[in-house]
């Protein structure tokens, strides 16, 4: 039975679930419209479950997105075309605030695709902290770089007068052939 549950869940790819998750006020959040589409249901049953558990999900959970930042959305993402959605402002659900979705829409396709998207957050959250210890690793190199670049400076620097040293020794002898010696001469 396991196994048939987790051949559900990989019917949608992360792929799929991880591009409709979006950077809003700092945060990773999900919108009330796509969530619908994942869990099967129409977008105001959703909504409506969610006002009357509305004590389920404070601020930092859900929130409902201004005329601004809808916008901003709208022109940001082809499927949000004017007049194909709902004429009210939707919700934006953060990791947890999808996690309680889960408690209040109860229907088998709304906890597998919940487990899915719980795993397309854990997903993101991994490549964010490779992502840092990548942006660590190049500062580290840069910096490995910068001590070189000072070691080859005070190389150059040095070569370059070793060189100007020759070449002042090199004109002393040669100014000294071209003159005539003072003195006897034989």
């Amino acid at each position: 039975m396991a196994k048939a549950k987790t051949a559900i869940v990989k019917i949608i790819p992360d792929d799929t679930i991880i591009r409709k998750i979006y950077n809003l006020r700092s945060q990773k959040v999900m919108l009330d419209m796509d969530l619908s589409i994942l869990y099967e249901i129409d977008n105001k049953q959703l909504k409506r479950q969610v006002r009357r558990n509305i004590e389920r999900f404070p601020e930092d959970f859900m929130f409902e997105l201004n005329s601004k930042e809808y916008n901003s959305l709208r022109s940001q993402i082809g499927t949000l075309n004017r007049g194909a959605h709902s004429k009210y402002l939707p919700f934006a659900f953060t990791e947890q605030g999808v996690a309680m979705l889960s408690g209040v829409i109860n229907s088998a396709k709304a906890i597998e695709m919940n487990i899915a998207i719980m795993r397309a957050f854990v997903e993101i959250r991994k490549l964010l902290h490779s992502d840092k210890k990548i942006a660590e690793q190049i500062k580290k190199i840069f910096e490995r770089i910068g001590e070189h670049d000072v070691q080859l400076s005070a190389i150059y620097d040095a070569m370059e007068n070793m060189m100007d040293e020759k070449m002042d020794e090199k004109i002393e002898k040669e100014q000294w052939k071209e003159r005539e010696r003072i003195g006897f001469k034989k």
